[in-house]
């Protein structure tokens, strides 16, 4: 026997000792239900609350359900999985880079990191989620959650109906850290630390609030999963246009518009602590999970899925990247592991919860070949200095990954495909996934090339070159990463 058939047989018993017993003295008149007092739940509908709690589903409406506030179990399970996307940021992606830099830069490095995680926390606060996250046009969210006004333990039905709405915000909080926190592995060693925290204010506004808001926004304009008006009915898992487009586009841009390192392509440049490199790759690969697993805002099926999918194509990512290497270098190196384990990462983001185990590995092979291909090889050709790839791995990645989405996906492994895009999925969503990416391309690079002359324009970009040669880490902070 079922435990919920044991529940219903109990709650049932129960009920009929009740009302076999009469009570001492007859009770008060029951007060009048009106249209304004949401009726008593019966039995089956208290039951059907806790199945739609554990199934992930609706809560039942036009009644007073006895569970008030949010699910335990989503609710905890979506906190940690916002603590492992902060640990992305901070150490991992703080170590990652600080790693592939030259010794004198290693804290301007972790300087810009936790620089960018309180700017983004005040700007979220202030109007950052409700600009994203609240209804207003297709295109931008309303100020109605501004200073997080109404943001509190009861869920926001719009996103999830089990998760608080204030541990959702919180989840998103880390999204928007760690997208403008990737932009500085191309500029690294080059930008003065305001100017970093100036252009970051300005591109929050301008290229992540608007493309977050349409592509996860209720009513956004590419919200194809859940917005049956959407103008471009496209999907976007847990951010390969929102997150890793956005930031690798944006950083080609600004490192073109900076210009090369001092001593690029004479000088030693090589990454001063592989060893770090690497202890950040495995802190990026961890926290991961809470960004894929945690986008179904449920421990669900979809959670599940992501969660096997982000472990599959990663670690084929990685071994073809480094494979790759081995065929034409002749070594497979550490940072070509690394490198190919977070190119994984990046390309099965969009893609996570929407394709099943073979889509996977399809996506690692080519998130191993396609960024690799970009890094050895277009690097060189055209000549820009990313000095970490962020553009190769990020913009690259992310670009291909919001492409094969639209290939791969499949309602086998989620449903909620079928509410708006039952048609098309199979058929012709690739062709919205390009939609998507000309949108997401067109505002990251046009709203970088303005926000970089302006803060070039008003506090400049670059330090001197005796402030660059003497290293970020006294010129900005006056610190050094390592006394020997």
């Amino acid at each position: 026997m079922s435990l919920l058939a044991a529940l219903v047989m109990t709650t049932q018993a129960f009920a009929q000792t009740s009302t076999a017993t009469p009570p001492a003295a007859a009770p008060a008149a029951a007060p009048a239900v009106t249209a304004a007092t949401p009726a008593e739940p019966t039995v089956e509908q208290r039951i059907a609350d806790l199945e739609a709690y554990v199934n992930n589903g609706a809560r039942t409406a036009d009644v007073a359900s006895k569970v008030a506030g949010p699910g335990p179990g989503h609710n905890g399970f979506i906190m940690v999985c916002a603590a492992l996307v902060l640990f992305m940021t901070l150490p991992g992606l703080a170590l990652f880079y600080g790693g592939l830099v030259r010794r004198k830069n290693v804290l301007s490095v972790l300087a810009q990191c936790l620089g960018i995680a309180g700017l983004v926390t005040i700007l979220w606060w202030a109007v950052g989620y409700s600009l994203v996250f609240a209804s207003g046009s297709p295109f931008i969210g309303s100020l109605k959650y501004a200073f997080l006004n109404g943001v509190d333990s009861a869920p926001n039905t719009d996103y999830a109906g089990w998760v608080s709405q204030n541990v959702f915000s919180m989840y998103q909080l880390m999204f928007a850290i760690i997208t403008p926190a990737l932009i500085l592995g191309a500029i690294a060693e080059r930008m003065k630390f305001s100017a970093v925290l100036l252009f970051v204010t300005g591109w929050m506004f301008v290229v992540y609030f608007p493309i977050a808001h349409m592509v996860w926004g209720v009513d956004g304009f590419m919200n194809g999963v859940w917005n049956a008006k959407a103008g471009i009915k496209a999907i976007d898992f847990a951010g390969g246009t929102v997150v890793h487009m956005s930031s690798g586009w944006s950083a080609l841009i600004l490192c073109m518009i900076l210009g090369r390192r001092i001593g690029f392509g004479k000088d030693n440049l090589s990454p001063h602590s592989m060893v770090l490199c690497m202890v950040g790759t495995g802190m990026l690969w961890v926290g991961w999970y809470g960004f894929n697993a945690g986008s179904a805002v449920a421990a669900d099926g979809v959670s599940s899925n992501a969660f096997m999918t982000t472990t599959l194509a990663t670690g084929v990512a990685s071994f073809v990247w480094a494979s790759m290497e081995k065929l034409f270098r002749g070594k497979a190196s550490v940072l070509g592991f690394c490198s190919g384990a977070v190119a994984g990462l990046v390309v099965i983001t969009p893609a996570g919860g929407f394709v099943d185990a073979t889509g996977s590995v399809i996506i690692g092979v080519l998130a191993g070949a396609i960024p690799c291909f970009a890094v050895l090889k277009l690097k060189g050709w055209l000549g820009y200095d990313d000095a970490l790839d962020t553009f190769g791995v990020h913009a690259v990645g992310g670009t291909v990954g919001a492409f094969v989405t639209g290939f791969l996906a499949t309602s086998k492994v989620n449903a909620n495909l079928d509410a708006n895009l039952k048609d098309i999925v199979g058929h012709t969503l690739w062709i919205e996934q390009l939609k998507a990416i000309g949108v997401t391309l067109v505002i990251a690079i046009v709203g970088t090339i303005i926000l970089a002359y302006i803060v070039k324009a008003i506090i400049g970009l670059r330090p001197t070159p005796e402030e660059e040669n003497a290293g970020l880490d006294v010129t900005d902070h006056g610190e050094e990463g390592y006394i020997l």
